[in-house]
C-alpha cells in the first residue's frame, strides 16, 4: 500500500495534459515492439501516448480495421460513437471520425457534443436494432473511446458490434491483426476525409427516458431519500442532473468538475490517480460525505462501474452489493422468465452462489469478461450479469434486454430503489445475508511469474493439479473451463466446500492474479492464498 493512498492528489501527481496530447500526434509506434502493437484485451485497446501505445497511428489503423470488419460482416447501418473525459479521448474521436467519414460510414455523434457513457452507447445500439423501421436501414454498431477507470494518461478504444456489448475475441483478434498490418504498411489503405458534417443523436435523453422501463422511480421519489451522485469527473456528469430533473428526485451531483488531470481525486492503493468507484482509497473523498445522504454513489470515467456508499456501511465491497442486488431483483421483477439465470464471473464471491441456491435459481458462471453475458441478456435467459470489479447489468421490468455492456448508472439507481422499497440500505441487507449464509473473506493478490510461467498457466488444465485438499478441506472441483458455458478461463479455479481460489495470468505485468475467498474467516483465507501459490507452482513445475 502506498504511503499516500487515500490522500488528495498533489501537483506533482498530475499529468501534463498538453504534453500528453502532443505525444498522441507526434510519436509513432514501432510495431516490432510488442508493447507498441495494437492489442485488444477484455475492454479494447488501451495504452498511453507517452509510451507510444495509444497514438494517432493506432486509432487510424484500428478504425480502418473496424470499417473493414463491419463490411465483411454485412453491417451497413449507422455507427454510434462516443467518448469519455480522458484527455486522449477527444483526439481519438476526431481521428476515428476522419476515417469513418473517409470510408463513407454513416456515423452518429452526440447531439450536444457531450461525453457518452458506455451504457448509453450500448443502449443506443440495442434500441436502434430493436426498431424494425430503423433496422431496415441497416444494423447499427458502435465505438466507445475510453480506458474506463484507468489513470489520466491512458486512452482506450472499444468496438461494440450490433448486439451492443463488448466484441468477442474472434472480432477483436481480426481487428487487432488487421490494424497492425496497416501500421506495418505505413497506413497505406487507410481512408480519411474531413468530417465536415456528421449526423447527431441525443444519447442522454434517449437513455434517461428509457430508465423508466427498468427502475422504480415512483418508489424512489415517494420515499424522499436523499441521494448524492459523484461522477468522479467522468462521462456521467450531465446524466445525473438529467435523471434528477426528469424524475424529480432529491438528488445532488456532489462534484460536477471535469478535469482531464483529475486533480480532485484521492490516490489509489498504489499512489496513482485511478477513477475506480470500488476502491476505498480512490473513493476516500466520496466516503467522507456519507453522512450527508441516505445513499451516495460513484461512477468511473465511462460510467460502466458503480460504487455504493451508505451511512451505516461506508463503501460497499462490489461482491457484497452484487449479492444484495441479485436477491432484491429476483424478488421484485415478477415478469422476468421463471428460468432466468443469475450470471456471475468465476472470480465473483460465492455468496452469490448461496443466494442463487436460496432463490432456486440457476447459477450461470462464466470466465472473466462481460462479453460472456451478452447472449443471455439479449434473450432474457440471464436476468442479471455481474462481475467482481463492480460491473453489472440486468433486464428491464418486462424481461427484455436493457444493455449488453456494464451499466454503473443503473446499478447506482438500483441501490436507491432498494433503499426506497425495503427501507434498508444495501449494506444493512448484506448483513442479513451474512447472518443467513456466513461471512466470506475475499481478496485478490498478485504472485510473481515469468512470461513462460504465465503462458503455461493460461493453458493449464485443471486435471493437471495433483492436490486433493485446499487449506484442510477436500477439493471438490478443479476447473479450467467455466461451468456455465464450458469456455476456457485462461487459468484455473480450485474449489472446496467453504473456500476457493482462481489463478489467472496478468496481461500486462510479470505476475499472475490470485483471487481467493473463504467462508471460514481471514485466517483461513491466508491459508488458501498460500496454498494457491504452492498448488499453482507445483502444476507449473516450480
Amino acid at each position: 500500500m502506498h504511503e499516500r493512498a487515500g490522500t488528495p492528489a498533489l501537483e506533482a501527481d498530475l499529468i501534463d495534459v498538453d504534453a500528453l496530447v502532443r505525444a498522441y500526434y507526434e510519436l509513432t509506434p514501432d510495431v516490432s515492439v510488442p508493447a507498441q502493437r495494437v492489442a485488444f484485451g477484455t475492454s479494447g485497446h488501451r495504452g498511453s501516448s507517452l509510451n507510444s501505445s495509444f497514438n494517432e497511428t493506432h486509432i487510424l489503423a484500428i478504425t480502418q480495421a473496424i470499417v473493414e470488419y463491419r463490411t465483411a460482416q454485412g453491417i451497413t447501418g449507422p455507427l454510434f460513437i462516443g467518448s469519455d473525459t480522458h484527455a486522449l479521448s477527444a483526439p481519438a474521436q476526431t481521428t476515428a471520425l476522419d476515417v469513418l467519414v473517409g470510408n463513407r460510414v454513416r456515423v452518429l455523434v452526440d447531439e450536444f457534443d457531450d461525453y457518452v457513457p458506455t451504457p448509453a452507447l450500448s443502449r443506443a445500439i440495442i434500441a436502434w436494432n430493436a426498431d424494425p423501421a430503423r433496422r431496415a436501414e441497416g444494423e447499427a454498431d458502435g465505438i466507445v473511446i475510453t480506458p474506463s477507470h484507468n489513470p489520466p494518461q491512458d486512452g482506450g478504444f472499444k468496438y461494440n458490434p450490433p448486439h451492443g456489448g463488448p466484441a468477442d475475441s474472434d472480432a477483436t483478434s481480426w481487428i487487432a491483426n488487421r490494424a497492425n498490418e496497416l501500421i506495418e504498411a505505413g497506413l497505406t489503405g487507410v481512408n480519411q476525409a474531413e468530417p465536415s458534417a456528421v449526423e447527431t443523436y441525443d444519447f442522454r435523453t434517449a437513455y434517461v427516458d428509457d430508465l423508466a422501463s427498468i427502475i422504480d422511480f415512483d418508489a424512489i421519489r415517494e420515499s424522499g431519500i436523499r441521494i448524492g451522485a459523484d461522477p468522479l469527473g467522468g462521462a456521467s456528469v450531465n446524466y445525473w442532473a438529467a435523471i434528477r430533473d426528469r424524475y424529480d428526485l432529491d438528488l445532488t451531483v456532489v462534484n460536477e468538475l471535469v478535469d482531464p488531470s483529475w486533480s480532485f481525486m484521492t490516490l489509489d492503493w498504489d499512489g496513482k490517480i485511478r477513477m475506480d468507484p470500488s476502491s476505498p482509497n480512490a473513493m476516500a473523498s466520496v466516503v467522507a460525505k456519507a453522512g450527508d445522504f441516505d445513499l451516495l454513489t460513484g461512477n468511473d470515467a465511462d460510467a460502466d462501474r458503480h460504487g455504493i456508499v451508505t451511512p451505516d456501511g461506508g463503501l460497499m465491497n462490489p461482491n457484497h452489493y452484487l449479492a444484495v442486488a441479485i436477491e432484491y431483483l429476483f424478488a421484485h421483477r415478477p415478469e422476468w422468465r421463471a428460468d432466468a439465470a443469475i450470471g456471475k464471473t468465476l472470480v465473483s464471491s460465492s455468496m452469490i452462489d448461496r443466494v442463487a441456491a436460496s432463490l432456486g435459481r440457476r447459477l450461470w458462471e462464466v470466465p472473466v469478461g462481460f462479453k460472456w453475458f451478452v447472449p443471455g441478456l439479449i434473450d432474457g435467459s440471464v436476468g442479471f450479469g455481474g462481475e467482481e470489479s463492480a460491473g453489472a447489468s440486468f433486464l428491464r421490468f418486462d424481461g427484455s434486454v436493457w444493455t449488453t455492456d456494464k451499466d454503473g448508472i443503473l446499478l447506482c439507481l438500483l441501490a436507491a430503489e432498494i433503499r426506497a422499497v425495503t427501507g434498508k440500505s444495501p449494506s444493512e441487507l448484506y448483513r442479513g445475508l451474512v447472518e443467513r449464509f456466513g461471512d466470506p473473506a475475499y481478496e485478490r493478490t498478485d504472485a510473481a511469474a515469468t512470461p513462460e510461467q504465465k503462458a503455461a498457466l493460461g493453458r493449464l488444465d485443471g486435471d493437471a493439479i495433483a492436490a486433493t485438499e485446499l487449506a484442510g478441506e477436500p477439493i471438490t472441483a478443479k476447473l479450467s473451463k467455466a461451468p456455465g458455458n464450458d469456455a476456457a478461463i485462461g487459468g484455473v479455479k480450485v474449489v472446496s466446500e467453504d473456500a476457493w481460489f482462481a489463478a489467472r495470468p496478468s496481461g500486462t505485468e510479470d505476475v499472475y492474479k490470485v483471487y481467493a475467498e473463504s467462508f471460514r474467516g481471514p485466517e483461513h483465507l491466508r491459508l488458501v492464498q498460500a496454498e494457491a501459490q504452492r498448488i499453482v507452482g507445483q502444476a507449473l513445475g516450480g
